[in-house]
């Protein structure tokens, strides 16, 4: 198994609720934060977490020492590929200053920082990685940890875009009209129908499986209505294009052992 791959646990009903609680906001504002800043899904294909690492952070962070190679530098850039090629940037750090290189990547559905694990309610970045590779559902919490502990909560409740851009991507948010996506996205989210958590873990799994589901977003299409087929072939499973907990459970059982 390879490092930071854990039990990669989908988003959970209740885990989804246990956010919106915590919050005290509804599943359209939620899903907006998540969808604009990474596409609500908090695994890689291959189960890892999504990172992307940030070799100014890492420049800061060990002082300078390794400005000479390709993963540190004062500025940032140099990221390449999304993805696996990610984590390829990461071990080289890692080689050089491990705990740094943690904190010098973002991670999971909502791209915490590693360098802001306390704020994310862990006791150090090993904790956070790990918590992360586990479950969307720690990962979410520890997304509402990091806004509570900023004080973007409120900003969120009241729908006040600009203002929660600026305290979670900083103040150059406007570049990439982060608040402008934020309040397109609401709007969507709340006039139209809201991705279904347990459609979206049947997504995961499959895209574990290696079936294309057409994205992790939720919505039971045509994509994920043949690759759930295709699956169910493929095991000896009886044909059916509904999902439930029983299509969930018996699939996380095959697909995560």
């Amino acid at each position: 198994m390879q490092e930071f791959q854990g039990t990669s646990l989908a988003l959970t009903a209740a885990g989804f609720a246990a956010a919106m609680d915590s919050l005290s906001t509804g599943a359209p504002e939620l899903w907006t934060v998540l969808t604009v800043e990474t596409g609500a899904c908090g695994f890689l294909p291959d189960r890892r977490p999504p990172i992307l690492f940030e070799r100014h952070i890492f420049s800061r962070l060990t002082n300078s020492r390794f400005d000479t190679c390709d993963v540190s530098a004062p500025t940032p850039g140099g990221y390449g590929a999304d993805g696996a090629h990610q984590y390829d940037r990461l071990a080289d750090a890692i080689g050089m200053d491990r705990p740094s290189a943690l904190q010098s990547a973002s991670w999971g559905m909502a791209q915490i920082m590693g360098e802001n694990f306390a704020q994310a309610g862990f006791s150090d970045v090993e904790s956070m990685v790990s918590a992360f590779s586990a479950s969307e559902d720690a990962q979410l919490l520890g997304f509402v940890a990091f806004l509570k502990a900023n004080r973007l909560d409120g900003y969120l409740q009241t729908h006040n875009w600009p203002s929660l851009a600026r305290g979670y991507n900083g103040p150059n948010y406007a570049a990439n009209q982060y608040d402008t996506k934020l309040a397109a996205a609401y709007q969507k989210f709340s006039a139209g129908s809201l991705p279904d958590v347990t459609v979206r873990a049947v997504q995961l799994y499959l895209t574990f499986a290696g079936f294309d589901t057409g994205g992790v977003d939720g919505i039971m299409g045509s994509h994920t209505q043949a690759a759930l087929a295709a699956y169910q072939r493929q095991h000896g499973m009886p044909l059916s294009n509904s999902i439930d907990d029983a299509t969930v459970a018996a699939l996380a059982g095959t697909v995560l052992g």
